[in-house]
């Protein structure tokens, strides 16, 4: 082998593991070989099977990694019981007078079930199916309504209980707790300032939101109200149980998973929605999903020890400290990179590749891990919208051919300004994130 030091091995593993990614080779295999190859080279094959054998057995023994499948079936098995079908179609008739009232359905909607699901790909696909007909058939403008349908579907990344918090939590060393505690007000802050830019719109032009047709609109009230109610009031209390529980501290988030997953087979059994059939395609999706990103999990800690070993992190945060930059500007890059890498990547290699390379630099400048993986899943939910990947774009073009990618696209960098717009905020006033959790914890 050549004579480097390991620091600089430690480079070139970063820039084989990149340059892999984007080949399109798997994530995990490739991890695994790197680390591999680049530990053996660095320090000798011994202690690389050694690290591995140790990160592998400590991601398999990570409880809180255990609700990740739990919140996962909760998700699909509140899709099942179609629930969110009734609650946005009480809404839009609730609403129907009003200019852009199916906007407000869909964000309402999108709110509730970012909280059952964190899957940004079900969601949009769930928002999709649901409200492009309807939209459609009362001239509402393509644009504005995949912008909408889009970023509504993107705030299960943020909502609690989120997927990705959960993993991000073990990663950054930080309560899972506490980042639900914390993404709760920006997670609802974002729906705000969607809903108040689509709205405000459809005032200012009512062509792009009319109201329902009067054929649309129903006469009887009282059943408006009924399914408005057994559409809400069900997922809402499954939520705030599992939810509460967490936040409260009389559940881990494990148990407190485990209790929406149970929950959720009550709620298609109390709707008369639950089959064998579709309670098997939901463990093998929730099955799917899973090994996806706990093998993932491992995988990239096996990684990320063999880096650490080498000591790059440690140059790296040296680096950085030696250059006259405040710990503002340096999370203001690492927000860039992070956008620039959701690109290309989903949320599960940038977590958990990318954050633990630059957690000692953030450490050492004593920046709130916290409000930084705040920031950070607002960033990740802003890179769904972006171009040239957007895969938002791709799930709602799959449901609803008839709209042109390009005016999906139009539409989703409108909302993506106004995430840009909800990220400044939460940087410039950290209390939007900071409050909750110390409020409920202390410290």
């Amino acid at each position: 082998m050549f004579a480097f030091s390991n620091e600089i091995i430690g480079i070139l593993m970063i820039c084989a593991m990149l340059f892999a990614i984007f080949v399109g080779f798997p994530i995990s295999f490739t991890l695994i070989f790197l680390g591999i190859v680049f530990g053996a080279w660095g320090f000798g094959i011994k202690l690389t099977i050694f690290l591995m054998t140790l990160q592998f057995y400590g991601s398999m023994m990570e409880q809180t990694l255990a609700a990740v499948p739990l919140f996962v079936f909760m998700g699909f098995m509140m899709e099942k019981a179609g629930l969110m079908e009734r609650l946005f179609s009480a809404i839009q008739l609730m609403l129907a007078r009003m200019k852009g009232s199916l906007y407000v359905a869909v964000l309402f909607v999108s709110v509730i079930f970012g909280a059952a699901t964190g899957i940004v790909g079900a969601s949009v696909t769930i928002l999709g199916i649901m409200a492009a007909t309807t939209m459609n058939r009362s001239g509402y403008d393509v644009r504005l309504a995949a912008g909408t349908i889009t970023a509504g579907g993107t705030l299960g990344i943020l909502i609690p209980p989120s997927i990705m918090l959960v993993v991000m939590g073990p990663v950054l060393e930080i309560p899972v707790t506490d980042l639900f505690a914390a993404a709760i007000i920006p997670g609802i802050l974002m729906a705000v300032l969607y809903l108040v830019y689509s709205v405000g719109r459809c005032w200012i032009n009512p062509e792009l939101g009319p109201p329902l047709p009067e054929e649309m609109i129903p006469e009887d009230r009282s059943h408006v109200w009924r399914e408005f109610l057994a559409g809400l009031v069900p997922p809402t209390v499954l939520i705030a149980f599992a939810m509460g529980s967490i936040l409260s501290g009389w559940a881990t988030p494990t148990e407190g998973a485990g209790m929406g997953a149970f929950g959720s087979i009550l709620l298609t059994i109390g709707y008369r929605k639950f089959s064998w059939q579709q309670t098997y395609d939901a463990l093998i999706k929730t099955l799917e999903i899973s090994v996806l990103i706990l093998f993932l999990v491992a995988a990239s800690n096996f990684y990320g020890a063999v880096f650490s070993r080498l000591g790059t992190p440690t140059m790296i945060t040296e680096l950085l400290l030696s250059v006259d930059f405040g710990p503002s500007m340096v999370v203001i890059m690492i927000l860039a990179l992070v956008f620039i890498l959701g690109w290309p990547l989903e949320w599960v290699p940038i977590v958990l590749i990318i954050l633990p390379i630059l957690q000692p630099v953030l450490i050492e400048l004593n920046v709130n891990m916290v409000w930084f993986a705040i920031l950070v899943a607002v960033c990740l939910q802003t890179a769904w919208l972006s171009p040239p990947v957007a895969l938002s774009a791709y799930f709602l073009k799959g449901v609803v051919p008839e709209w042109d990618l390009k005016d999906i696209y139009y539409g989703m960098m409108q909302f993506m300004v106004i995430q840009i717009v909800g990220l400044g905020i939460v940087f410039l006033f950290p209390e939007i994130a900071l409050w909750l959790p110390r409020y409920l914890y202390g410290g």
